[in-house]
């Protein structure tokens, strides 16, 4: 990827994108500063999607967008600007009219952060909550919650 971010997939349908904490996220503890974790949450999802081939640029034509309700994070050790850690995305929950990812940082081997996001599916033009389209539920996959642990 042309922003310093590789993808591949992970085992059991888990998958992973690597990257490298840039210069200005990095704070004056030398660690990635708390609010870009999220950011790079966001790149993994759209990342998850896009290999389960449905990018996020298609999701209007399957008549949905999605608005975050929650999200929950738990550090464990920090990132520092030296490390090449990855994001791991798996699908937790699937319902109705929402869904939840789990997500984990790990580097080298070591779980960094774990946490979870749920999401909730809209009409694209705002008018209120649908039900999460089957084609979007076939690209969620397995439900294989990461259970604040990573394969």
């Amino acid at each position: 990827m042309a922003d310093g971010t590789t993808a591949t997939p992970a085992p059991g349908d888990v998958y992973a994108q690597r990257f490298t904490p840039r210069f200005y996220e990095i704070d004056g503890q030398g660690v990635m500063f708390n609010m870009w974790y999220l950011a790079y949450v966001d790149e993994a999802v759209d990342g998850f999607f896009a290999h389960r081939g449905v990018s996020y640029s298609r999701w209007k034509e399957l008549g949905i967008d999605v608005h975050i309700a929650h999200v929950d994070i738990d550090w464990k050790s920090p990132i520092r600007g030296e490390d090449r850690p990855e994001v791991l995305i798996s699908t937790a929950r699937i319902g109705k009219k929402s869904f939840t990812l789990d997500f984990a940082f790990r580097r080298d081997g070591e779980l960094t952060a774990t946490g979870s996001a749920v999401y909730v599916a809209f009409a694209p033009d705002g008018s209120g909550t649908v039900p999460v389209p089957d084609r979007l539920i076939e690209a969620l996959g397995p439900v294989l919650p990461l259970d604040g642990g990573a394969p």
